[in-house]
């Protein structure tokens, strides 16, 4: 089974993120011009949150709040869960759906190192599979004993 490793090794880019005291309008920005649905929250190289459309949309628009005059502070959803990189990817698929995150930071010595989603994390499993699938219609097919 894959790990958080390699998942993480088929992103390209750099990490994508803002400070706890930059305005909403500049994380939707970033997520904008990256093509992402979050960004990390990262203040003096210490992960303090992580911050979704969602959370943008939930806590700013429908109350009527001003992107370009809230924090990301007052929408972010602080201390988030994380992964390691050697973490199976089944167990992150597991944790992702129970507890219904979409994202998942990696942190490695106390440093933020990637984040993976639930599309990278489906993608991995799927490529697993389907080399199992291969392997195991190669030894059908063979002409080992039995086969």
């Amino acid at each position: 089974m894959s790990t958080v490793k390699s998942a993480l090794a088929e992103k390209r880019g750099p990490l994508i993120h803002v400070r706890s005291g930059d305005m909403v309008v500049e994380a939707l920005s970033l997520m904008r011009d990256n093509r992402v649905r979050s960004v990390l929250v990262i203040d003096n190289d210490v992960l303090v949150g992580i911050v979704t459309q969602g959370d943008c949309a939930i806590k700013v628009l429908l109350p009527g709040l001003d992107a370009r005059q809230t924090p990301v502070s007052q929408v972010m959803t602080s201390a988030p869960v994380t992964v390691k990189p050697e973490d199976r990817l089944d167990g992150c698929m597991a944790m992702m759906s129970t507890r219904g995150f979409r994202h998942l930071p990696v942190v490695a010595a106390g440093k933020v190192v990637g984040v993976i989603s639930i599309g990278d994390v489906v993608k991995r499993i799927i490529q697993d599979l389907e080399l199992n699938v291969s392997d195991l219609m190669g030894y059908i097919l063979s002409d080992s004993p039995g086969g």
